[in-house]
């Protein structure tokens, strides 16, 4: 990758986080402010980049531009949103769909819930797989081999006292997803939310994405959120027919 090309992709990462002055994007980066401002000016001028004010740079237009198509580009995220859309209207609960992506999950739609609880996630967003139920469905779908990879890569960061810590365990949770055909978070992502998951499926029955829901742990108990699995699969089938599934496929495969 080219040095200026680089820099302004750190530019815009910590513009991401908050607006910054010239002084202190030339620190984040290490580089003379005069760099900076070159890198500044070019960004601007295809509006990446705004200034706020005298002092302070924001991300601009083009890149919710950019990311906004990027969205539409993703033929799942249109296909399922009516099945996902009335699943939330019906429950009142937030619906989450996420694709797999670096070793990671990342929210590519969301529908709020009609509860005044709001979770961390936002569209675009990127989370573990080993301690959100939409990442043990989408490497449950996987073939096991990859599966065994891909649970020795990670680095099973605890964020609960329910979270998943060591490959072992990973492993035969994504065994049991793959035989019963959703995931279950139990607090393990955010002690007081708790998750299902399921598969959403492409025409060749390939996972293309899951479709959770989540649900505060104040609101709803854990035989409570269980007793919603069949909705959430139904939801999720449904999704995957409008993506293409005929059904053929043997879930778990």
């Amino acid at each position: 990758m080219s040095q200026s090309l680089d820099r302004a992709l750190v530019i815009l990462s910590e513009l991401a986080k908050d607006a910054k002055t010239l002084d202190q994007l030339a620190e984040q980066i290490d580089v003379h402010k005069s760099t900076v401002l070159r890198l500044l000016r070019t960004l601007e001028a295809h509006h990446f980049v705004r200034r706020e004010g005298t002092r302070y740079y924001r991300l601009g237009s083009a890149l919710f531009d950019l990311a906004n198509q990027a969205l539409e580009d993703r033929d799942v995220r249109r296909s399922s949103q009516p099945a996902l859309a009335e699943l939330n209207s019906r429950t009142g609960h937030t619906i989450h769909l996420a694709t797999y992506e670096d070793g990671e999950v990342v929210y590519v739609d969301k529908y709020e819930g009609h509860h005044s609880v709001r979770m961390y996630s936002r569209v675009g967003k990127r989370a573990p797989v080993h301690c959100t139920a939409v990442g043990k469905v989408l490497v449950a779908a996987m073939a096991p081999a990859r599966r065994a990879e891909i649970a020795e890569s990670l680095d099973y960061q605890v964020r609960t006292g329910n979270t998943i810590t060591n490959p072992a365990d990973f492993l035969a949770e994504l065994d049991k997803v793959a035989k019963h055909g959703y995931a279950v978070d139990n607090a393990e992502h955010e002690d007081f939310i708790h998750c299902i998951a399921a598969p959403i499926r492409g025409a060749d029955g390939v996972v293309l994405a899951a479709a959770s829901m989540s649900i505060p742990k104040i609101l709803l108990d854990f035989d409570g959120l269980l007793a919603l699995v069949p909705e959430l699969v139904a939801a999720a089938d449904d999704a995957s027919v409008h993506s293409g599934w005929t059904g053929n496929t043997e879930r778990g495969q």
